[in-house]
């Protein structure tokens, strides 16, 4: 499905100032250099898209991870990705105990008003050259 990794794969809004603010942070945490990253606007992340639709019935349109061959959506999306940096950050897993249709709520607020809140780019990040080899598509 992505190249021979057992790490995850983090698909993110590609112009949404707040997914990209995410993603260089987890590249900044991500000690172990584990995380793979893809746009959703990109052709591995339509793939993605395409693959979940029918299981999920919606199409994600902020982040997504892929993980051991799963997808996982809104908080579960966030919440995994924080335990799999480890250190402090996996202790933040343990809101995973609040009931998902309340993380998902506050998840869709925050989603809904990303741009008005944080902004939007014209076009997708483009990741530096030293970065490039953990970006697909």
């Amino acid at each position: 499905m992505y190249p021979d990794t057992e790490g995850p794969v983090l698909f993110f809004d590609g112009v949404c100032n707040l997914c990209n603010r995410a993603v260089q942070f987890v590249i900044k945490k991500d000690r172990k250099q584990q995380f793979l990253f893809a746009s959703l606007q990109s052709e591995a992340g339509n793939r993605a898209i395409s693959e979940i639709k029918p299981s999920f019935k919606i199409v994600p349109d902020s982040i997504l991870l892929f993980y051991r061959g799963r997808y996982y959506i809104k908080s579960d999306a966030a919440l995994l990705t924080l335990k799999l940096l480890g250190g402090a950050w996996s202790f933040l897993y343990r809101f995973i105990l609040i009931p998902r249709f309340i993380r998902d709520g506050i998840y869709d607020l925050v989603a809904r008003k990303r741009y008005k809140w944080f902004g939007k780019m014209d076009e997708c990040m483009l990741p530096t050259q030293e970065l490039k080899s953990r970006f697909l598509g």
